[in-house]
């Protein structure tokens, strides 16, 4: 009997491609017959290039076009990183997995190898990301 190819809808990140890509091994070392495939899927968040994601605030930013996409039937499973999966999915969705906890640590390089807790009110630490930002501040 041969099975409906399953589409994991994707965001083109190099994170989110390696995320969908463990999903894609999982589901083909549990069921070798089963095809698999990707199709990758242009968020609002990877379109907008010039503005800070924070002004945005518009929520869904890297997942609607997913959740529509799955709504529609064009992909079985989409893939997100958790900090991005809104608190209540829209209905006829769900968590459906979640993968083993990989690498979750961030990692400063400096020019001179200092170390975080050498760093001085003259050092510039950069960050799109508020929750590092928040992370930084309470260090």
């Amino acid at each position: 009997m041969k099975h409906k190819e399953i589409v994991i809808g994707t965001r083109g990140s190099q994170l989110a491609l390696y995320q969908a890509n463990r999903v894609k091994e999982e589901i083909e070392k549990h069921y070798p017959q089963q095809a698999v495939a990707l199709k990758i899927i242009k968020t609002k968040g990877d379109k907008i290039l010039d503005v800070a994601l924070s002004k945005i605030g518009d929520k869904g930013l890297f997942t609607k076009e997913l959740e529509v996409e799955l709504i529609n039937g064009s992909i079985d499973i989409a893939v997100h990183s958790l900090k991005d999966l809104p608190t209540q999915f829209p209905d006829g969705l769900a968590l459906g997995g979640v993968l083993e906890r990989g690498e979750f640590r961030d990692a400063l390089v400096h020019g001179d190898g200092k170390k975080l807790h050498e760093l001085d009110e003259k050092d510039i630490i950069a960050t799109s990301s508020l929750r590092r930002r928040a992370l930084l501040l309470s260090y």
